[in-house]
């Protein structure tokens, strides 16, 4: 008897969706894409109305002679691919793969993975939407067309390997303009005065505001010091009290970008791995014997809207675990550039409370649905509300403040308590009235200095890049990836620092193309797409539309991309000891390096340091084993350090890169060396392998042990901190994270 199929993306969802549909169904997952346009070349046909060639994706034949033979036989198809524009082609690549009848192929949308919301989705199928696919195509030929015909350019000026993006470079851009304007920053100081005051032996404390009935204002410690002399002659008389209630309101359930950046700051996840997390969450999570069910709604949104059902069950919740003072739905409106077409993030199930599920789920589990739902259920409940007082206090001619803020009734943060709440308010104030009069206890001065605008960290970078309309849900954190993996940018202490690469990058993108990497220009793009979705446009007049305005930027950098280039070397006072010519700065793979100006009538090099000066990289007293020569430090293709003799290519002695720290084991003489795995990845190994079979994923770092007097310990960097320990005695230490 033949079945109905239902093709999923993910293993994991169809997992959790065969333990509560029954043996009607078969369910495949195709892994994600089957087809992609290839490598290898650009594969667009500009010629003829920009038609992609796609071709399937090496490793995924297999999966597409699977899923046409389980086709074959079904008595009908439901492609179940996720819930948005990658989905929907993905689902029409499908259907284009298995080659079905219209009638016997339906396109079912599950915006979460519960057993009711699937079995509605399959109640209801429906065609592809075919503008979702254009639209989704229209930005896979955009990136293509800029990525494949602008690297090109990078590699000629910069280096071969290097690549642009349409919208990764506005981010990398974003980032750069930033740490400009951070150097650029010039603090300028200021100062504040506190004063002690007493009322009847209760003590308080009030700032200095105005002084004449203008803002105080003091730039110096001479001002201050003046203010504080004069201050110290008055007073204080209580003018004024004045009271009032603070309605403070819950933020809105999350979309993409806030559930990363709350993530970000409050459990120190990057944007890559709160995906990845709230992904296990949305396709289902083992429950014991309730089985599988996904605990969250779809996580790639920009909609803060709510089904009414959602909001009838939390109403439900709050006013039994709360009360109904504690309750107030509310409707949110989504931002201008959202395309409203999911909810926002939500529980699927609110009496899934966090506690009861935690057994099932691990620690970055529990902690991302927590912020879920908390968030969620705070959403539908009452505000929090504070009584404030303050008082107004006069000294001559200068007025004081003092405030005290009380939360009367804790609304919304019943569920979801911020931390450091009783800290957050302010210090009591005795029983004031109008004309009391208080003693000086004392004035204290201080310094300050305006700052300069924070680097992004990953969480406000996606809030930058949603604000601006740059980039969608589904994207935020493939950008940020890459911009890793291409070396672009560094994290440092949380936040996103461009790399000496990334900036030049950002530099040679602005003169080579000054339009196109504009922050409005790319988000007018994004606008345009939507407007493919919703009919309005053709993705391909918005395409050739791109384009006609692209390739004469294309002609214009080519012609300039030699100019640009010689700006980019830069005069040195080194002389190259072979021929006699000035030396040069030059970019290569690994950085910038000094190269002759003769070249290429002469090829001498050097390796330079931060601040360009030429290191030597000859190793002093070691020379080769095998012919006595003189041996240096080189790096492979990859980057990879290693140890090389000078007489080559005469000589092909090479050995691993030694670090210079003594292997850690007892009896042993060996040094750290730098060492590979077959798949790059770096290890540190003793030099008297095989004897000595000591081995490290963390590198070394100068001792002693404190404990046992080891020389050698290594520096163990994992989220939760970097920890200094000793592979001889276990003894630990941690380290101020950079």
């Amino acid at each position: 008897m033949s079945k109905k199929l239902i093709i999923v993306e993910s293993p994991t969802k169809s997992r959790t969706l065969k333990r509560f549909l029954g043996d009607e169904y078969d369910i495949l997952a195709s892994g994600g894409h089957l087809v992609d346009l290839p490598p290898d070349r650009l594969a667009v046909d500009i010629d003829n109305g920009f038609i992609p060639q796609y071709e399937p994706i090496e490793g995924k034949k297999k999966t597409i002679s699977m899923l046409r033979t389980s086709a074959r036989k079904a008595e009908q198809v439901f492609l179940a691919s996720d819930p948005d524009r990658e989905g929907e082609a993905i689902a029409w690549h499908i259907s284009k793969i298995i080659d079905k009848k219209n009638g016997n192929v339906g396109r079912v949308l599950f915006n979460e993975i519960t057993k009711s919301a699937v079995l509605k989705g399959l109640e209801n199928p429906r065609e592809i939407d075919i503008r979702k696919v254009d639209a989704q195509q229209a930005r896979r030929v955009l990136d293509r067309l800029v990525g494949y015909l602008v690297s090109p350019l990078l590699w000629k000026t910069l280096y071969k390997g290097l690549s642009a993006g349409r919208v990764q470079s506005v981010a990398l851009r974003l980032i750069c303009e930033r740490e400009e304007k951070i150097e650029a920053f010039v603090p300028v100081e200021y100062w504040h005065i506190h004063a002690e005051l007493e009322f009847k032996k209760v003590t308080f404390n009030a700032k200095v505001i105005k002084f004449d009935g203008e803002n105080l204002e003091i730039p110096d410690e001479k001002t201050a010091t003046y203010h504080k002399t004069e201050l110290e002659k008055l007073e204080y008389t209580v003018a004024d009290i004045e009271e009032k209630t603070i309605i403070k309101n819950p933020y809105p359930p999350f979309i993409t970008s806030t559930m990363q950046l709350v993530a970000a700051r409050q459990l120190g996840l990057s944007a890559k791995r709160t995906m990845q997390i709230a992904q296990q969450l949305y396709e289902g999570i083992e429950l014991g014997e309730e089985g599988p069910s996904g605990l969250i709604t779809y996580m790639r949104t920009d909609s803060v809207r709510v089904a009414k059902e959602a909001q009838a069950a939390a109403a439900e919740f709050i006013e039994k675990k709360f009360g109904k003072d504690y309750l107030k739905i509310r409707s949110y409106k989504s931002g201008k550039a959202s395309q409203d077409a999911h909810e926002a993030i939500r529980p699927t199930d609110v009496f899934r409370t966090p506690e009861s599920v935690k057994k099932y789920l691990s620690g970055e589990q529990y902690s991302l649905y927590e912020l879920i739902w908390q968030r969620f259920m705070a959403s539908m409940m009452a505000p929090a509300l504070y009584n404030q007082k303050k008082a107004t206090i006069n000294a001559g001619q200068y007025e004081l403040s003092a405030t005290e803020t009380v939360l009367t009734f804790d609304g919304y943060l019943k569920a979801m308590p911020e931390k450091n709440e009783d800290e957050n308010e302010s210090a009591k104030l005795p029983k004031l009235e109008p004309r009391n009069k208080c003693n000086l206890v004392s004035l204290e001065p201080s310094q300050h200095f305006t700052k300069p605008p924070p680097r992004f960290s990953e969480g406000t970078l996606v809030k930058e890049l949603e604000e601006n309309g740059i980039g969608r849900p589904s994207t935020y954190a493939q950008i940020i990836n890459t911009l890793f993996a291409r070396k672009y940018i560094n994290r440092e202490k949380k936040r996103l620092v461009p790399t000496p690469l990334g900036r030049e990058v950002y530099r040679l993108l602005i003169k080579l193309f000054p339009g196109l990497f504009e922050v409005g220009f790319t988000a007018d793009m994004e606008q345009k797409l939507d407007k493919v979705e919703e009919g309005k446009f053709d993705w391909v007049e918005v395409v050739s539309k791109f384009y006609e305005d692209f390739e004469p930027m294309l002609q214009t950098a080519n012609k300039n991309r030699n100019k640009i280039k010689k700006t980019l070397e830069k005069k040195t006072k080194y002389i190259c000891e072979k021929c006699g010519s000035p030396m040069i700065i030059k970019w290569g793979r690994h950085g910038k390096f000094l190269a002759c100006s003769n070249f290429p009538e002469c090829k001498n090099t050097k390796p330079i340091d931060e601040k360009g000066r030429p290191v030597n990289q000859e190793i002093e007293g070691k020379k080769c084993p095998e012919c006595g020569k003189p041996l240096v430090i080189k790096h492979d293709r990859r980057g990879r350090r290693f140890i090389a003799c000078t007489g080559y290519p005469k000589c092909r002695y090479t050995e691993p890169f030694d670090t210079g720290y003594p292997c850690p084991k007892e009896g042993c003489d060996g040094h750290i060396q730098e060492r590979w795995t077959r798949k790059n990845k770096v290890f540190f190994g003793c030099s008297n392998y095989p004897e000595c079979d000591f081995a490290s994923w963390d590198p070394p770092v100068e001792g002693p042990c404190p404990e046992c007097g080891c020389k050698t310990m290594f520096l163990n960097v994992r989220k939760k901190g970097t920890t200094k320990i000793c592979v001889r005695c276990g003894y630990s230490e941690p380290v101020e994270s950079s």
